[in-house]
Parts: C-alpha cells; sequence; structure tokens
C-alpha cells in the first residue's frame, strides 16, 4: 500500500493566478492545503501567509449560500475557495456531483532545497 505523500506528493502553485478566460487576478492560498512560501521556512512565511488568509475571507469577497430545495451551484476552481458547512437541517442530505474538466496545470512537484 502507497504511503499518502507517494499518492499526494508536495506541490508548489503560485501564490496570484490569473484566470485564462477573465485575466483576472487570483489569490490562490488556502489555510488547509498552503504551508509555507517556497524558498522560506514556515516560519518565514507564517505571517505574509496568516495576512493572505485572512485577506482571502473578508466578507466583500465571500458569498454565503443558504440552500433551498432544488438549488444548484456551480463555481470555477481556478478562482474560487469553498468551503462545506455542516449546517443544513437535520435529516436532510445534500447530494453532490463533482464534474473536473482538464486544463492547464498551474503547479510542478515540490523539490525541497537541499
Amino acid at each position: 500500500m502507497k504511503a499518502l505523500i507517494d499518492v499526494n506528493p508536495p506541490v508548489t502553485q503560485p501564490m496570484v493566478r490569473r484566470h485564462p478566460e477573465t485575466g483576472r487576478l487570483a489569490l490562490y492560498v488556502g489555510e488547509g492545503t498552503t504551508t509555507h512560501i517556497a524558498g522560506m521556512t514556515r516560519e518565514e512565511s507564517r505571517g505574509v501567509l496568516q495576512y493572505l488568509f485572512a485577506h482571502s475571507v473578508r466578507p466583500e469577497f465571500t458569498y454565503r449560500h443558504h440552500w433551498r430545495p432544488g438549488d444548484l451551484i456551480m463555481w470555477d476552481n481556478r478562482s474560487t475557495m469553498h468551503q462545506a458547512l455542516r449546517d443544513r437541517v437535520p435529516g436532510t442530505h445534500r447530494h453532490m456531483h463533482r464534474t473536473t474538466v482538464l486544463g492547464e496545470p498551474s503547479g510542478a512537484l515540490y523539490e525541497a532545497a537541499a
């Protein structure tokens, strides 16, 4: 059985990405996945990342959906963060389908400096 790190090796990603259709810039960091800035230690990265994490979830950048039966939500993962909250009415179910469209890779396998 392969170790988790073998199946999902560390990858470097740009911290800012340009959307290929709109040309708009989007911050590409996530508190649950971004561990540090390449070329910096975790300690050196901490302050910058904490600022960016807090900035990315400011109310003016956030949409909160209040679900109703029959709702359909779609988003573009290239420029949108999302989080499923466990706040639905007890006894109700959420039915999900995920579709992933291939595109240009934006990252590369991370190779820590020796």
